[in-house]
């Protein structure tokens, strides 16, 4: 799978409860929240229910409503997109109950960012916006804006602080993997260990090549598929479901009874393929050759 086509949004709603799971049960997280008409949508908004400071270093800046942009590995942050952002805040506080039901001490901006945008952060020099960098990875924007609003690079973040957004990222090294799934085999909260099996996966299939190193630790290859193996049931089963319909499509026009069979043992390669086992793997567990492995995942991608 190419990293650009990777779903990155749902497994950042997942880090972004982890991230602030000391101080969830006073958040109210609404993904995709809606502005306007509905055409225009927030990543994530989270309404903070409770007058304290929050204890995470993302969370510090937080206020009463809290605006987050996430930009995955392949997303620009350039100052329309930051202008935009703000554009964001502004149309929230326009939309209050009562003129100034929603005052602007009372909202936040957070852009979250894997790399550092440094064209955007030029720019801020060049019109002489100041910026600070209270914590690792996180830069607070003191002038042109209307609202509170920080900058977080996700790759400048304290790791042993911040692990799961630091997981969204397609350049892990081998020893982020393995602190990673050692902390989800921790989790006990079923809540949580979604959470965390959704970040995994992403994961998992943006660094496909270190996921197939890790295979060959015995000990770690049985903690990846304790893990994974509920989650991946699933997308095992949805598999199996369109290699049968696939199957019987085909069994119809060839007149051929084995099309579901066919089609279920397709569903179950294309399954253990996306649980990132290599090819000899897949094929001794089908008791196929290689080569027959390999044909029918080169059909899949020609569909």
């Amino acid at each position: 799978m190419n990293n650009k086509e990777i779903q990155w949004h749902p497994p950042y709603i997942a880090a972004m409860n982890l991230e602030m799971e000391a101080d969830r049960e006073h958040f109210v997280f609404v993904p995709e929240y809606t502005l306007n008409t509905g055409a225009l949508k927030i990543d994530l908004f989270i309404e903070n229910t409770k007058s304290s400071p929050v204890s995470n270093e993302i969370g510090k800046l937080f206020r009463k409503y809290n605006i987050l942009e996430y930009k995955n590995p392949y997303d620009t942050l350039s100052i329309d997109e930051f202008i935009k952002a703000q554009a964001y805040a502004g149309l929230y506080k326009a939309q209050g109950e009562k003129t100034d039901s929603r005052t602007i001490e009372s909202i936040t901006v957070s852009l979250i960012r894997e790399t550092k945008p440094i064209k955007l952060f030029n720019y801020f020099k060049r019109y002489d916006v100041r910026v600070t960098n209270p914590y690792d990875g996180i830069y607070y924007i003191l002038d042109r804006v209307w609202f509170s609003t920080q900058i977080i690079v996700t790759k400048e973040l304290d790791k042993t602080k911040h692990q799961w957004l630091c997981a969204l990222s397609g350049k892990l090294e081998e020893c982020d993997l393995r602190n990673l799934l050692t902390s989800i085999s921790s989790l006990n909260d079923k809540m949580e260990k979604e959470y965390a099996d959704s970040i995994l996966e992403v994961a998992l299939k943006a660094n496909r090549k270190l996921a197939e190193q890790l295979r060959s630790d015995e000990h770690m290859s049985k903690t990846l598929m304790e893990i994974m193996e509920p989650v991946l049931m699933e997308v095992r089963q949805e598999c199996i479901k369109q290699g049968e319909k696939q199957g019987r499509l085909e069994g119809k026009r060839e007149g051929r009874l084995e099309g579901k069979r066919e089609g279920r043992q397709e569903g179950m390669i294309y399954a253990y393929y996306e649980m990132n086992l290599s090819t000899n793997e897949i094929a001794e567990r089908m008791h196929l050759t290689e080569r027959e492995i390999l044909e029918i995942l080169n059909k899949r991608e020609e569909q």
